[in-house]
């Protein structure tokens, strides 16, 4: 936050102040023992104030079936919560819209003020949020900050408005100019009115509802704000985000369909004239949602299609690893898991590659973890030209790379591993003005129908057997994983036969350079 404009902000002469009727019912309704006699008596002694109170009392906004003739009454039906927030909204507005500055755009602000509020309101109600005067009231004076930041600043307050194509940029714009936004403003007015936290929370946070500590107050401020971005649906040029997102979040926080929130819309619509009118704001000639729906239905046909882009494109980011572009281990998991299911019911092989890149810390250590990135992500591309289109190339961890090859016998796995080493050695990686000779040590495992493997883990065990065989044998070779019969204790072979301790031992192959490692006896 910005302190010295905060300090500019609290020395400012024309500062609006709270009025003192507000003052008075704020102080009585504080006291543990409040007395509701006087502080009917003292909203009485304001004609214009108890006659709107009334009016709004006695409205289709609160929808009462009976006729409410005093303050008193008032009172007494609706509480002496909704009363004081009905006091605070009517002195206060009265004052500011009385003190208007010039260059700033009134009227604009205040429709949209007032549609936050009704909206605020009508969502609390929806949501079963019991301060919904609350909420109503924390909406309408949400942005006082605006008009605050407009007597502070002046022209340059007026530049960062202009800046903003929504009101949902303008906070950040503020941030970026002013070192604080219109909300945290609110947030230093609120204090300095020693407004209750139930109102002044909200006002600061109605733009970033996750700085609120205490969690009743932060769903207040969510709501807030939220219904701030409906009231951007009634006063935008263009409707269609703030509907895309008014549409989305209500479904994703609170459960209402599509249908739902458009209705809750075009009631927050209807609700606005009236209350507009009790407030005696003038909002012009408001749209029905209904006609400026239609106006932006071919602008949210294209948000939905680009969002539904985005989300694939994000699905598509969180399964593959960050550094080389392949298949993520978690991935790899599920396929893995997926293909031995498929290869065990329709009775074919599979195969698996696993290949650790020889001596690659040393690679890190000479020429700096750059370089290291370099040359896994070349080796990646490399073993991701050799994956044929049913088969996934994945980053298993570290330097370590692994190939799936569904419906593949462990032969011809090998001869693809001999394939890929030989063009891993061929091709030195560049980086900058290095050439780094890289070598792999491979190891391959095969699931054949009858077979001893009887799990994606005893798979990828076998492959890494054979790895450890490969390093051992001098590195930069292919081993393949073959598991010989011999006597076991136990009746299931599979869980021997992880357990066995294997051994190297070399066998013609029809790929160069490939070998055979099986347990010992």
């Amino acid at each position: 936050m910005n302190e010295q404009l905060v300090d500019r902000i609290r020395n400012c002469p024309n500062l609006p102040t709270l009025p003192t009727i507000a003052v008075e019912v704020l102080e009585l309704a504080q006291r543990p023992d409040a007395d509701i006699a006087e502080i009917a008596k003292t909203i009485s002694r304001d004609p214009a104030l108890s006659s709107k109170i009334l009016r709004t009392v006695n409205s289709s906004f609160y929808g009462r079936s009976h006729h409410v003739a005093t303050i008193s009454h008032a009172l007494v039906i609706l509480g002496l919560q909704s009363v004081k927030t009905l006091v605070l909204g009517f002195s206060l507005v009265t004052n500011l819209m009385h003190n208007k500055s010039r260059g700033f755009r009134h009227i604009p602000y205040w429709k949209r003020s007032i549609y936050a509020a009704t909206a605020a309101r009508s969502i609390a109600a929806r949501v079963g949020v019991v301060q919904q005067e609350e909420a109503f009231l924390a909406a309408l004076l949400a942005d006082i900050g605006m008009l605050v930041l407009d007597l502070v600043m002046g022209q340059a307050y007026s530049d960062a408005i202009a800046a903003a194509a929504s009101h949902a940029d303008l906070p950040a714009i503020e941030r970026s100019t002013l070192g604080m936004t219109h909300a945290e403003v609110a947030g230093v007015l609120a204090q300095q009115w020693r407004l209750p936290p139930v109102l002044a929370v909200p006002m600061a946070c109605h733009h970033s509802p996750d700085s609120a500590q205490d969690p009743s107050l932060r769903k207040l401020a969510d709501i807030v704000g939220l219904g701030g971005r409906c009231a951007d649906i009634f006063v935008d040029d263009q409707a269609a985000g703030a509907i895309a997102d008014v549409r989305r979040k209500l479904n994703a926080e609170h459960g209402l369909p599509e249908a739902d929130c458009d209705a809750l819309l075009a009631d927050i619509g209807r609700r606005t004239r009236e209350v507009a009118n009790l407030f005696e704001i003038n909002i012009g000639s408001p749209q029905e949602f209904e006609a400026i729906l239609k106006k932006a239905t071919e602008t949210l046909v294209e948000i939905t299609l680009q969002t539904q882009q985005q989300n694939q494109q994000l699905l598509e980011q969180a399964k593959k690893d960050g550094l080389t572009g392949l298949a993520n281990r978690a991935t790899f998991d599920q396929f893995l898991a997926a293909q031995f299911d498929a290869a065990v019911h329709a009775a074919k092989p599979l195969a698996l590659l696993l290949m650790d890149l020889d001596r690659f810390k040393s690679i890190n250590d000479k020429h700096g973890h750059q370089a290291g990135d370099s040359v896994l992500r070349a080796v990646a591309r490399l073993l991701s030209s050799a994956a044929r289109p049913q088969d996934l190339a994945a980053r298993f961890g570290g330097e370590e790379l692994v190939l799936v090859l569904p419906g593949t016998p462990r032969d011809v796995a090998a001869a693809i591993a001999e394939t890929i080493r030989r063009a891993i050695a061929a091709r030195p990686v560049i980086h900058e003005r290095l050439k780094i000779p890289v070598t792999a040590s491979i190891g391959v495992a095969g699931y054949e129908p009858g077979g001893p493997l009887r799990s994606p883990a005893h798979l990828l065990k076998a492959a890494d057997l054979a790895v450890y065989h490969a390093k051992h044998a001098g590195r930069n070779c292919v081993k393949i994983f073959n598991l010989k019969p011999q006597p076991c204790a136990s009746s299931t072979l599979p869980e021997c036969a992880s357990e066995a301790t294997p051994v190297p031992t070399t066998a013609d192959s029809t790929s160069p350079g490939a070998q055979t490692c099986a347990p010992a006896a």
